[in-house]
């Protein structure tokens, strides 16, 4: 029996000495990088062109959702722009609101265009909202406040606009330029109602091309305004034909400001023929930038560009290209059509363009 006992000791032993210790297992380190830079895509005529039963096709023909082929491509960020009370149910907030809801589930961010008018708010037009007709400048504050709060909280953006293209002011002839003090409070009055409802909401200052745009960004910092980013509009045809004029800009202003600017507009044609009766906004080379021809490669270089200065500058937060969708959708008679088919992302059959390869990750 002892001698048993020896045995077995002797063999536990051994197998005891060829035993390895096993290290723990470290999980590999995985870094995470945020995708912070904007590829936005102004799809705002998306919900009115649906309406017609217009099919869209992606760069291999399939058919599919815009949205979904947008996403596909590298879109990360929807921009959609908000009327007061417009003449139809178009850019309204209930139109808005539902647009918004299929851009979160298409797993892109939300970027809201606040107008402040019942319809287009540009560098010429600031059209008071007609229910705020006779308001004092007080009540219309509270009113802005109010509104844009409310707004907020209920489509919570992940980046907002405090008007469009203000280049002359806002909500005129109160808000106007000429009125500095006026233009400043109601800046105010709807940068706080962002940051009161949704304080993560990055805020866009929205100003068109480069002519006034220091001075501009200026008057907002020497008034202490409380925004993140600028937005500037570029467009060839009015914002001058030279991509080095647009980089030696966006460097002064960054420098100006201590902030970041994205492209809150721009476009390109691939083409300059038509495929309605509708006048379009592009229709020869003397609108266009030169070495940029106006085809699908054309385009998709000079998107391409506009990517490349703000990155490689690391001068913006990104770019978003208006009128994506805006193909000729009511029928190639129309005289009411899309002044921007040639402009589009998808060509004249609705098939995505090769445009769509600069909004890549």
């Amino acid at each position: 029996m002892h001698k048993y006992l020896i045995i077995l000791l002797s063999i536990v032993l051994v197998f005891a000495c060829r035993k390895k210790t096993i290290p723990p297992i470290t999980p590999p380190i995985i870094t995470i990088v945020e995708d912070t830079f904007i590829r936005g895509a102004d799809l705002s005529f998306l919900p009115e062109i649906e309406q017609t039963g217009t099919q869209f096709y992606n760069i291999d023909s399939v058919g599919g959702n815009v949205l979904s082929i947008m996403q596909s491509a590298g879109c990360n960020t929807v921009r959609i722009r908000l009327w007061v009370n417009p003449g139809n149910t178009h850019s309204s907030f209930d139109e808005v609101y539902e647009l918004a809801k299929r851009v979160k589930q298409n797993k892109m961010k939300l970027w809201l265009d606040f107008h402040y008018s019942d319809t287009w708010a540009d560098p010429g037009h600031q059209t008071l909202p007609s229910a705020w007709n006779g308001l004092n400048t007080s009540i219309l504050l509270d009113t802005v406040y109010n509104y844009t709060k409310r707004v907020m909280s209920a489509i919570q953006p992940e980046y907002v606009q405090i008007g469009n293209e203000i280049n002359g002011g806002l909500l005129w002839n109160i808000g106007s330029i000429n009125n500095q003090s006026n233009f400043i409070d109601l800046l105010k009055a709807g940068s706080k109602a962002c940051r009161d409802a949704l304080p993560a909401s990055k805020i866009i200052i929205h100003f068109a091309g480069l002519n006034n745009s220091e001075w501009f960004y200026t008057l907002l910092q020497t008034n202490k305004l409380d925004y993140d980013i600028m937005g500037l509009s570029y467009y060839p045809i009015w914002h001058g034909r030279n991509l080095d004029t647009l980089e030696q800009s966006l460097k002064r202003l960054t420098s100006l400001t201590g902030k970041k600017v994205v492209i809150a507009e721009t476009s390109y044609p691939f083409t300059l023929g038509w495929n309605d009766y509708t006048n379009n906004i592009i229709g020869d080379t003397s609108q266009i930038v030169s070495n940029y021809e106006p085809t699908s490669v054309g385009q998709l270089n000079f998107l391409k560009k506009i990517r490349s200065i703000l990155e490689q500058n690391k001068l913006g937060m990104g770019f978003c290209y208006w009128g994506c969708e805006w193909v000729a959708f009511k029928g190639p008679v129309s005289t009411t059509g899309s002044s921007w088919e040639n402009q589009a992302v998808f060509n004249f059959n609705r098939r995505a363009l090769p445009v769509m390869q600069a909004f890549k990750r």
